[in-house]
């Protein structure tokens, strides 16, 4: 089965990917696979997407400006679709390449590359609405990039679930704000009812990590204080100046009082 992984994992074209994503998840789930043996992960060079996107540095990705129009309202969703596109690869890596674990793990990591990709094909839809596809628009590698720097479990967990996606707690909805601010049109509101949704599934795909990050601290036996040690290392100050967080999501999500206090550099909860 890890080759089917390693196929999924590889497969350039987002159609394909999801149909043999869904041929896969049908079997893991009717003949209760067991996942946890082990096999030689294959390092990867480029993402899988870079035969459909191109890649530019992040500084260059082209600005969400003026959402009134149809091309600022492509370039938010395409922002958007290639994070949640991503975030699919990211979510099967971590089943693929981290090996020896319960089930639960595998079951839940599953679960969130099925969630990605529903989340991919809601925005999908609403850019094909607006004459646009997944490709349309220049993309950075950052998050292909935190999955190759970070081979062990704990450092995955860490920097993945708890810290890109975490981020995603508190910057959706300040764009959920500015949505809400602008003159009322259909594509905006199909936005913001699509974010809704995406905001409250991550919250659980966080604490899936938040779970398994404390799993794997237990297993190294290291206090799970190394969080903003691992952070530090690959996001040096990724703290230091901390955007509006989503306390209320974050809690919900496994973060404790004390980390939230020393994110904000000061007293929250």
């Amino acid at each position: 089965m890890h080759l089917k992984l390693l196929e999924i994992l590889k497969a350039s074209n987002p159609d394909d990917k999801i149909d043999l994503f869904n041929e896969f998840y049908k079997k893991y789930k009717k003949e209760n696979i067991d996942l946890s043996y082990d096999w030689d992960a294959v390092e990867f060079d480029k993402p899988s997407y870079a035969s459909v996107c191109k890649i530019i540095p992040p500084q260059n990705v082209p600005k969400r400006s003026n959402l009134t129009t149809k091309n600022g309202q492509i370039i938010l969703l395409h922002a958007i679709i290639h994070i949640e596109y991503s975030a699919i690869d990211l979510a099967l890596d971590a089943v693929y390449r981290f090996r020896n674990l319960p089930k639960k793990y595998y079951d839940d990591w599953l679960k969130v590359a099925d969630d990605e990709i529903r989340h991919f094909l809601m925005l999908k839809e609403l850019l094909n609405e607006l004459g646009a596809n997944y490709g349309d628009v220049d993309v950075h590698n950052s998050l292909f990039e935190a999955s190759q720097k970070t081979q062990t479990l704990i450092e995955r967990m860490a920097v993945v679930p708890r810290y890109l996606e975490a981020n995603g707690l508190d910057a959706t909805p300040m764009i959920l704000t500015k949505l809400k601010k602008l003159p009322k049109n259909d594509m905006i509101e199909k936005i913001i009812v699509k974010l809704n949704i995406i905001l409250e599934e991550e919250i659980d795909h966080v604490k899936k990590g938040d779970i398994w990050f404390n799993y794997a601290c237990e297993k190294d036996a290291v206090s799970n204080d190394i969080y903003f040690e691992i952070i530090d290392k690959y996001y040096p100050q990724g703290f230091l100046r901390p955007k509006n967080l989503n306390i209320k999501a974050r809690k919900e999500s496994g973060f404790s009082c004390s980390e939230l206090n020393k994110m904000a550099h000061k007293h929250l909860c």
